[in-house]
């Protein structure tokens, strides 16, 4: 059964969306397919880096997938939270290589543990 809360996705920028060979970026085709996929499901995407906010943001324009983000963020350099990431309920990470399968309702399972 799926929950009613929203599946809020976060997406980084360098070697997820995009691959750099020295001043060269190169989009990944089958993650920015993806981002369009799980945006189409109504799925809550935030796309963030270590470049910054506004970095994310040029990122997405460039890729034409600047509208399906809720919003663009630097990836912070300290986390303040009570409990450690890997034990986040109703968490996993993904990785870029592992997306081309996945659907809105396959991550509501990985998080559920079905």
């Amino acid at each position: 059964m799926k929950p009613k809360a929203r599946l809020v996705v976060y997406v980084d920028v360098d070697d997820t969306l995009v691959r750099s060979a020295g001043t060269k970026r190169m989009p990944i085709p089958s993650v920015v397919a993806h981002v369009k996929s799980l945006s189409e499901a109504h799925t809550e995407l935030y796309c963030w880096s270590t470049g910054g906010a506004e970095y994310a943001r040029m990122t997405a324009r460039e890729l034409g997938i600047e509208a399906c983000f809720a919003g663009f963020l630097p990836k912070p350099n300290v986390l303040i939270d009570d409990q450690d990431v890997g034990d986040w309920k109703r968490f996993v990470l993904v990785h870029p290589l592992g997306t081309d399968d996945k659907t809105a309702e396959q991550y509501w399972k990985m998080i559920e543990g079905d």
